[in-house]
């Protein structure tokens, strides 16, 4: 149980080694904001960080950047938020001076530090500190439920941003799961006419095409890229890949039509050949997307609000912080869209974890 100068954090110390432990609450700064976590996401990164495989992120860390909660204390410089405020978090960290921080693309900072992915904070904790200019007020209308997929869903809509006028043109997406599910809605609002999903699991295709999908396609078939054309109708405009590996990459530029363009939305868990003789006589785009910037939180908020991304599509197990493992582990076993751990009165702590 955390109190005023304690607080319960969740750590991962090696692979697959998700443990509580409990700190001294971390006072703000003149700049930071302290946060009462309600609702943290276990996202696609922290479960291949978990599995050691995250090229960006290096054990022991604190998870929990998909995190909403309500500001309790703020530093005596901060003017952006205040006491009672619900907010999410805005996770990356730029220095805000150098060339590409000046140049509006915070994104890419060169000295970059990442809340929740390294840094020395995290959301699963009872409790939080973080620079205050990275909260994100959370809208009046919103339930804390919507609230947590501003984050996740902002890193497809930046992607489909920096893609290109994705207006009438067909797009494929690799990987049917949480970020697919949230890219197919971001390509949806940026005006995609036809979008064709691929992944291995049927389960995930059918869920796809229940959320608006115009077809699926089954990953593994040998002739999946003439089965995706003919159901296209012609060669994808723009590649999605939510999946980054090796066959995914190769696959996505079969796809692609001459002067397409391949946006690599997953993380790839190392280097991963491309077939570039493809790449060049084709004229195809390969394009890296990392993050977000705020105005992909306000396009994110815009479309959760017209029921684009409901939670009741993505939201499919809760934990409290006490079970954080188990959230974990059920998070890993690919079998959720979405893993939520949650605060925890006193009275709640040592229950079992929910069934899902």
């Amino acid at each position: 149980m955390s109190t005023d100068q304690e607080r319960r954090r969740v750590i991962v110390t090696a692979p697959s080694a998700v443990e509580i432990t409990t700190q001294p609450v971390r006072e703000p700064s003149s700049a930071e904001a302290l946060v009462r976590m309600t609702l943290a996401g276990v996202c696609g990164s922290d479960t291949t960080a978990v599995a050691g495989h995250h090229p960006m992120i290096a054990l022991p860390y604190y998870p929990g950047h998909e995190v909403v909660g309500t500001v309790v204390r703020i530093g005596p410089d901060v003017t952006s938020t205040k006491v009672g405020s619900r907010v999410t978090v805005i996770p990356p960290l730029p220095c805000g001076t150098c060339k590409t921080c000046r140049d509006g693309r915070n994104n890419l900072c060169e000295n970059m530090e990442f809340f929740g992915c390294g840094w020395i904070d995290g959301g699963m904790a009872d409790t939080f500190t973080v620079r205050a200019d990275r909260l994100y007020d959370v809208p009046s209308d919103f339930s804390d439920e919507q609230a947590v997929l501003i984050e996740p869903l902002a890193t497809p809509v930046h992607a489909a941003r920096i893609a290109g006028d994705l207006t009438n043109k067909t797009v494929v997406i690799q990987g049917a799961g949480t970020i697919g599910l949230l890219m197919l809605a971001a390509a949806r609002a940026a005006g995609a006419r036809t979008i064709v999903m691929t992944d291995v699991l049927k389960e995930k295709l059918e869920k796809a095409k229940s959320m608006g999908a115009d077809d699926g396609v089954d990953a593994s078939l040998p002739n999946m890229a003439t089965i995706v054309r003919e159901k296209l109708g012609e060669s994808a405009d723009y590649v999605f890949d939510c999946v980054a590996n090796r066959y995914t990459i190769e696959a996505a530029v079969s796809l692609a039509t001459k002067g397409g363009t391949v946006v690599v939305v997953g993380v790839p868990h190392g280097d991963i050949t491309v077939p570039l003789h493809l790449v060049q006589d084709h004229q195809i785009r390969i394009q890296g997307t990392i993050t977000y910037l705020e105005e992909d939180y306000d396009k994110a908020v815009a479309i959760i609000r017209n029921g684009h991304v409901s939670p009741t599509d993505f939201i499919t197990g809760r934990y409290p912080i006490s079970q954080s493992a188990e959230a974990f582990r059920v998070a890993v076993s690919g079998k959720h869209t979405k893993i939520l751990i949650t605060a925890e009165k006193p009275s709640q702590q040592g229950m079992p974890a929910p069934s899902n």
